[in-house]
């Protein structure tokens, strides 16, 4: 008998099948979740880390102190001074009631001179960071302290800001320009050295939780910022008074309606002593209106209201602005005929009117100088001789020397939007015979007395200079700019032949009004009509001590509408009173020659005859060729002297009467002023004395202004100042 069992069968194929699965899933998903969290934990691991910081934290943002600009005696010209910025983490009045966030806004609105609405708006956000206001100053900033720390409230916060200060207001506006409301700089230095001046912004680091709100009681971290470099300009700022001075004053002598510009340049190394363009602006408050505009209604901040300002008190006109040179540009026609033997000094030429493709050209007093030396064309400016000069060279030549005077190319100066020169596009003999003269092309002020810089050093094209060094809080030089020479233009002799040929025309001249004793001026003057006819532009460029020259001047007006649009009566007498003061502040010292000394031997210095006798006071005078008129009922030897009139130290003209007075009067004698306007020194000397006063003269020509007006009644004996011109020039 067979007795048999249930036989227990092993995993069938599906199972193990099934099994295999599974065990070869489950190890893919763990080797996958191997991979993922190695990439989370080492590939992305640092960037995790960072979110997760930002996500605890939060940073708000120091501002650097932004460099100071300094002139190149380092006196300060734009600095920064620590404010305050109000910032606030709308995440803090999330719980509160819409009345005290009212309140809060309201608060603040009040304090910061702000629109309530606008605050309000700043608080509701859904951020963690609004800035409610920068640059604002430290007692504002201890109010709101202050009023935070009674009221409790939290995610109101006070850090640090700048604010840019420019303590000179309108100096040298155009070449330091300002910066907008982030601290950017926006025109001038101010953007071209936006890199170095900036600085890099620190942090202060706070702890928040989910939500955004700061951690109670958490430390803040700090990182300080870095400040940025200051900068040294070659301007310096006694110079630019001097030629901003000169400007305003000449503005409104000759009623010039369109500006003006000065521009003063060593032409050793390039280096701009100052930079003038008139209209100019506050730098502490650039966006205000300008001339004509009405500040009631003017916002400075509107597209039209920029556009104006940039096209008007923004814009430097001694860079951004080109424009007709004139006879100034005589001057480069001049070298290159001397340079390439066209022309000497003694070469015979006239003033004779020369036809030039069915063209008359004249000199501007036509055929009034006949046959003349090429030396007296030029203290003429005669226009044809020029011409003869240009076709001496022929269109090729010609061209190839304003080439290398720098005409056809940017200076490269480091300020921003530099003007590119305009010429035709081909040149014919008609466009170089105009030219020879300074006519029917443009150029910029900084082209042409970098041209004049290389005439006056030996004929050395110098790259203008702005921007000296950069220097660090400790005065450490970080960076150096030096002196850059473009290319050699003319040689020495043609300089040395130039500067002579360009003192005749200040001291004999068309240029006479520009001449200062003391100083040998070498100079050009230059009268151009601009698109616009009966518009002009008065103009002079100079050069001196012409033997040694220490600086080039350049002065321009555009649309002088007073008694005169010439370069020679409008610029010269301004650009000689620049560099009169400028070579005396940096103490060159004065060479008179035989004409100075016989035009000071004139003036002299009233002496102190009070409480001498009649007789010594006369006696006195007389040694110093000077009159005297005796006022009181003694006028015996032995009275004495109570007082004088002009007092003592005054300077005034030889033969000048002084009154002496030998008691003391009560009231003093009053007379009235006459009208010297158009006299001759002689003739204004006279007027002056018949009325029982006397006369400062300063000039030579005709009396174009006095120091009080004509009617206006003074003391017997003072003294009248007269500003003379020479009107016959050009």
């Amino acid at each position: 008998m067979y007795f048999g069992g249930n036989s227990v069968a092993g995993p069938s194929v599906t199972m193990k099948k099934r099994l295999i699965f599974l065990m070869l899933s489950f190890s893919v998903l763990i080797f996958a979740l191997i991979v993922r969290v190695g990439w989370i934990q080492i590939v992305k691991g640092e960037w995790y880390q960072k979110m997760a910081y930002e996500q605890q934290n939060r940073d708000r943002e120091i501002t650097p102190r932004r460099g100071t600009i300094y002139d190149r005696n380092m006196n300060p010209l734009a600095i920064s001074a620590t404010v305050e910025r109000i910032v606030v983490n709308p995440q803090d009045f999330e719980k509160l009631e819409e009345s005290r966030k009212e309140e809060i806004a309201e608060k603040l609105a009040q304090i910061l001179e702000l629109k309530k609405e606008d605050v309000l708006k700043k608080i509701k956000r859904d951020s963690s960071y609004e800035i409610i206001k920068k640059q604002v100053e430290k007692e504002v900033g201890n109010e709101i302290r202050k009023w935070i720390k009674e009221e409790g409230i939290i995610g109101i916060y006070i850090d640090e800001d700048t604010k840019r200060y420019y303590p000179q207001n309108n100096l040298a506006a155009h070449v330091i320009g300002f910066t907008g409301a982030d601290n950017q700089g926006l025109s001038g230095i101010e953007a071209v050295m936006e890199k170095y001046l900036k600085g890099i912004p620190g942090k202060i680091l706070s702890e928040t939780d989910a939500s955004g709100r700061y951690v109670s009681f958490s430390e803040e971290k700090r990182i300080n910022p870095q400040d940025g470099l200051n900068v040294v300009l070659t301007i310096d700022e006694n110079i630019q008074y001097i030629a901003s001075n000169a400007l305003d004053k000449a503005i409104s002598d000759n009623k010039v309606l369109n500006g003006a510009i000065a521009i003063v340049m060593d032409p050793r190394n390039g280096d701009i002593l100052a930079m003038v363009s008139k209209p100019d602006f506050d730098l502490n408050n650039p966006r205000s209106a300008p001339p004509g505009e009405n500040p009631e209604t003017w916002n400075g901040y509107s597209a039209e209201g920029v556009e104006k300002l940039s096209r008007t008190v923004w814009r430097n006109k001694c860079v951004m602005d080109t424009y007709e040179p004139g006879s100034t540009f005589k001057a480069i026609t001049t070298a290159a005929g001397l340079e390439e033997g066209v022309v000497t000094p003694d070469t015979m030429t006239s003033d004779h009117t020369i036809n030039i493709s069915g063209h008359n050209i004249n000199c501007w007093k036509p055929n009034a100088h006949g046959v003349e030396t090429f030396r007296e064309a030029v203290y003429n400016s005669c226009n044809p001789a020029f011409v003869k000069v240009a076709q001496g060279l022929g269109i090729e030549k010609f061209y190839k020397y304003l080439r290398a005077f720098g005409f056809f190319d940017k200076t490269g100066i480091s300020l921003p939007g530099e003007a590119t020169s305009i010429f035709q596009p081909k040149f014919t003999e008609i466009d170089m015979a105009v030219a020879s003269f300074g006519q029917r092309f443009q150029i910029s002020p900084i082209q042409l007395i970098s041209a004049y810089s290389a005439i006056a050093n030996g004929g050395k094209l110098m790259k203008p200079r702005i921007v000296k060094e950069l220097v660090d809080a400790d005065g450490n030089v970080v960076e150096k700019f030096e002196p850059e020479v473009v290319r050699n233009v003319i040689s020495q002799k043609t300089s040395e032949t130039l500067r002579d040929i360009l003192e005749g025309v200040v001291s004999e001249g068309t240029g006479r009004n520009a001449y200062v004793k003391g100083y040998r001026v070498a100079g050009k003057t230059g009268t151009s009509e601009t698109l616009k006819k009966g518009v002009y532009i008065a103009s002079f460029a100079g050069i001196a001590p012409a033997d040694n020259p220490a600086i080039c001047v350049l002065v321009a007006f555009d649309n002088p509408t007073g008694d005169s649009y010439y370069g020679g009566v409008v610029a010269a007498p301004v650009a000689g009173k620049i560099i009169e003061d400028t070579l005396n502040y940096l103490g060159v010292e004065r060479r008179y020659n035989e004409k100075d000394l016989e035009m000071m031997a004139e003036e002299v210095v009233v002496p102190d005859i009070r409480d001498m006798t009649v007789e010594e006071a006369k006696k006195i005078l007389k040694e110093k060729g000077l009159e005297w008129k005796i006022e009181g009922d003694n006028k015996a030897n032995d009275a004495i002297v109570k007082q004088q009139t002009p007092r003592a130290g005054a300077k005034i003209a030889k033969n000048s009467v002084v009154i002496t007075y030998t008691y003391t009067p009560e009231t003093e004698k009053m007379v009235k002023v006459p009208d010297l306007s158009m006299k001759t020194v002689d003739e204004a000397t006279r007027a002056l004395n018949d009325a029982g006063l006397n006369i400062k003269v300063n000039g030579l020509g005709n009396a174009m202004a006095q120091s009080v007006e004509a009617g206006a009644e003074v003391t017997v004996g003072s003294v009248i100042e007269v500003e003379f011109r020479y009107l016959d020039t050009h």
